[in-house]
């Protein structure tokens, strides 16, 4: 399954009970809905499905359902292009971001492991 970081970002089903009020990644809104929160037209958001910025879950009708981060993303690329910005590029852009704020969450994920082994190592050594 694609996940954050990669190229493009698709939603990501939940079956876990309870748990799709609190998941940023389950398709919750409609496109109209989804359009609505972003003061953005259906055609927009169909732009940045055929560009492969954002992949929206389809419903079993086959209507498109967003997830919360991806009206995140959305509205980042709204951003960009309203500053001028073309759509490619702007794709790029946050894809780029996205994966700068990724790897930025493994590495703070290696360190704090490191920092765990580090402090282990640092207690064996201390009681021999």
């Amino acid at each position: 399954m694609h996940t954050k970081g990669d190229t493009h970002i698709p939603a990501k089903p939940n079956d876990r009970p309870g748990g799709r009020i609190d998941d940023e990644d389950f398709p919750a809104y409609s496109m109209g809905r989804a359009a609505e929160l972003l003061g953005v037209t259906q055609a927009f958001l169909r732009s940045l499905d055929t560009a492969k910025l954002v992949t929206p879950v389809r419903s079993e009708g086959g209507h498109r359902r967003y997830s919360r981060y991806q009206l995140r993303i959305a509205a980042r690329a709204r951003e960009l292009i309203d500053q001028g910005t073309a759509l490619d590029a702007a794709c790029r852009i946050i894809i780029l971001e996205d994966q700068l704020t990724e790897a930025r969450r493994i590495n703070a994920e290696f360190r704090q492991a490191q920092q765990h082994t580090d402090q282990a190592t640092n207690t064996e050594a201390t009681t021999d």
